[in-house]
């Protein structure tokens, strides 16, 4: 093969080659001197006419380069495999080069806790960085207008317009080597990068030393990288760098592990797995989500965390517990029972500020939410050792001045704690994420181009796929069905309710009204500004639902019968005399009140939890010490943070629009500790808004089944077609 690019046919008679030019000489044969004499070898001319064809049915018939390059990926082997000597030129342009085998170059950054990346490909001896010809091609391909197409199938990515990009030939991508020769990389293998590595997609992705920077924390992810593309060997300079990489290569890091001998509980298998993931993540510095579903003992695997390092002699600096205020004496409680050899301070009251002196000399320190911007001086002038966030749904919103104050905190070790990392969108997870491990999804605008769009939007599964494998290090997530296998079985039934004509003529008549009202609004205001009027018509037709008292609208609502409280009245005697332990939730307080009444003239004892109840802690210990059969809990002071496996049976009033709203709820009797069955009824009135929620749910438990947790829809995100269903007859 010479420059042109050319290709000249030579068949070799006895080490002679000959030009195939000469095939039209019929006559022709072969001379060659041997020891002084003369030979002439008679030339096969069918069989160099055979050959001859054989090369011009496979050459291209165009010049440019993509043929040529096609002809020596797929031509020249085939010639090869059948016996046929190919010699190339030097200076031909479309020499093919091959790599020997992959490697990953981390090295650390100047700043502190990040490296430097260089991945790419061994060529004849030498290491060829493939990340600047990789960046080339996604933001080229980018820059033409595919935003997302190679994160979802690299295969249809337009051809980069850089000629020192490379180019496609089927299903390769050639690198142009520095030298001049061409580098096939699978585009199959480029994609599984480009998922991985998203920030090559950006213009800014790499640095001027032709590497691409990220957290130290991502080091999972080259590890992740290097098992699928089967095996580059990862090296590294800085041995902390390199001992977290042994420590992922070795099966995940992750190893289970017991409690101390002298922690007051004894761990389930599962349990001590996340054991064994908390130190990991304290070994190297990471912060995580312990996100198991509600009742697996998140509270008991953290409190033997932090036994262990009291144990170990690490915890030399107070630990901090932040919670919602009324779950504050459960985790007191918690502390002194598991782990008595930690001394706790809690924060909280009027007389607080007496107790700040002492938070340098407890182990672990507790205080809520609400209080964090008032005793923010106090706060952000301690060195915390280990800050734990429990419901850290609490600042899914990275705006909120309580998201701003628990990522000023200063903490070695961060720990997020929810059964919920994501209840309405992945803004949320990316939320408790920046305050947990700052940097590990990068910033909010990166988040929501490479994720929350294709994901919730596109529905892209792709890249659901790919978030899950970047935060598989550090997010730990069981479910019950999965690990609990001792835990009773849990019955859901879905209780349609039909309206007598009273009820239905007054829903209607509400439905009615304030579908004219809501479609007035959106004519003059669009739909994004009449989120206001329309989760105000929501909200009645659901209380309408529940029971028309509570509507202050019209007269006469007294004598409308409720078809939930009449089923309630029915029913509840006959589970209070078959033994059953129940719990009844009601988002509108309102509501509890008026089953309160109901149940008092029916004579069932009962308690009562809702968001003004002052004595919370004695309420939950006389119901489950048996002291009434019943509990009426309002969903938003009683669905996280209580433990009330007494309970055997669980009504859900009214339906939420979260399926993970509810689903906590419910597990505050379906959790570790209960002993029997437990059913749970959803009163859902037929007919009515409430069986579009079921639909809305089903929706976002869809996506739980492609990422980790719950998500879904948001109000915000209803379109008219949407809200045309929800107030349909």
């Amino acid at each position: 093969l010479l420059p042109g690019p050319r290709a000249t046919l030579y068949f070799i008679y006895n080490g002679l080659p000959v030009d195939s030019d000469r095939l039209q000489d019929e006559s022709a044969t072969v001379r060659q001197m041997m020891d002084g004499a003369l030979y002439e070898l008679p030339r096969d001319h069918g069989l160099e006419r055979q050959w001859r064809t054989r090369l011009v049915q496979l050459l291209p018939t165009a010049t440019n380069r993509e043929v040529w390059l096609d002809f020596m990926l797929e031509a020249i082997p085939a010639l090869q495999a059948e016996g046929w000597e190919v010699l190339v030129a030097a200076d031909f342009p479309y020499r093919i080069a091959r790599a020997d085998d992959w490697y990953g170059d981390l090295e650390s950054d100047r700043r502190q806790g990040w490296f430097n990346l260089r991945l790419g490909v061994i060529v004849d001896g030498q290491h060829v960085n493939l990340l600047p010809a990789l960046a080339r091609y996604l933001q080229t391909s980018l820059a033409a207008g595919d935003q997302t197409s190679l994160a979802t199938d690299a295969t249809t990515a337009p051809e980069p317009r850089e000629a020192n990009a490379g180019c496609r030939v089927g299903e390769q991508w050639l690198v142009a080597l520095d030298d001049g020769r061409y580098l096939p990389i699978a585009i199959e293998r480029i994609q599984r990068i480009a998922n991985t590595l998203v920030e090559l997609f950006d213009r800014d992705g790499l640095s001027a030393q032709q590497a691409l920077s990220l957290p130290r924390s991502h080091t999972g992810r080259i590890v992740q990288l290097a098992r699928e593309l089967n095996g580059p060997a990862l090296r590294s300079n800085d041995t902390t760098l390199r001992a977290l990489l042994d420590d992922l290569e070795a099966s995940g890091g992750v190893k289970p592990l017991a409690a101390p001998a002298d922690f007051r509980a004894t761990l389930r298998p599962y349990q001590e797995e996340g054991l064994g993931w908390l130190q990991f993540l304290r070994r190297h510095g990471l912060g995580g989500i312990l996100a198991d579903d509600m009742g697996l003992g998140k509270t008991v695997q953290t409190l033997a965390h932090l036994a262990l390092e009291k144990q170990q002699g690490r915890l030399r600096k107070p630990s901090l517990i932040v919670a919602p205020v009324s779950t504050l004496g459960n985790w007191q409680q918690e502390v002194q029972r598991f782990t008595p050899e930690l001394s706790v301070l809690l924060l909280h009251g009027s007389r607080r500020k007496e107790s700040f002196p002492l938070i340098a000399k407890v182990d672990v320190v507790i205080t809520g939410y609400s209080l964090l911007q008032l005793d923010s001086e106090v706060l952000l002038a301690q060195d915390f050792y280990l800050l734990i966030l429990d419901e850290a749904q609490t600042i899914k919103n990275p705006r909120a001045k309580v998201s701003g104050m628990a990522r000023a905190l200063r903490a070695e070790h961060r720990l997020a704690l929810t059964g919920t990392p994501v209840e309405n969108h992945l803004g949320e997870l990316w939320s408790l994420f920046d305050c947990v491990q700052p940097g590990l999804l990068r910033d909010e605008r990166n988040f929501q181009r490479h994720y929350r769009t294709p994901i919730e939007k596109e529905g892209n599964r792709s890249r659901a796929q790919a978030l899950a494998q970047r935060l598989a290090p550090f997010l730990l997530r069981r479910t019950k069905d999965a690990v609990a296998k001792d835990l009773p079985p849990k019955t859901e039934i879905v209780e349609t309710l039909a309206f007598d004509e009273r009820q239905r003529d007054f829903y209607d008549g509400i439905r009615l009204a304030s579908h004219r009202r809501i479609q007035e609004v959106v004519q003059q205001q669009g739909l994004a500004r009449s989120q206001i009027t329309i989760l105000d018509a929501l909200l009645k037709l659901r209380q309408a639902c529940c029971d028309p008292r509570l509507l202050r609208v019209g007269s006469g609502n007294a004598e409308i019968p409720s078809a939930k409280l009449e089923w309630l009245s029915s029913v509840l005697p006959e589970l209070i005399d078959e033994g059953r332990r129940v719990l009844v939730f009601s988002q509108f307080t309102s509501m509890l009140r008026l089953i309160e009444a109901a149940v008092t003239a029916l004579g069932i004892p009962y308690c009562l939890l809702t968001g003004e109840t002052q004595n919370r802690s004695d309420v939950i210990a006389r119901f489950q010490s048996g002291g009434a059969p019943l509990f009426l809990i309002s969903l938003k002071a009683g669905g996280t943070g209580l433990n009330l496996t007494a309970a055997d049976t669980v009504i859900h009033y009214d339906p939420w629009w979260n399926p993970a709203v509810e689903a906590q709820a419910t597990d505050r009797a379906h959790r570790i500790g209960q002993d029997k069955p437990v059913f749970v009824y959803k009163l859902i009135a037929q007919d009515t808004v409430e069986e579009r929620i079921l639909q809305l749910q089903a929706d976002k438990h869809e996506l739980a089944s492609r990422l980790y947790t719950q998500g879904g829809a948001s109000p915000a995100s209803w379109t008219s077609t949407d809200i045309e269903a929800l107030f349909a007859p």
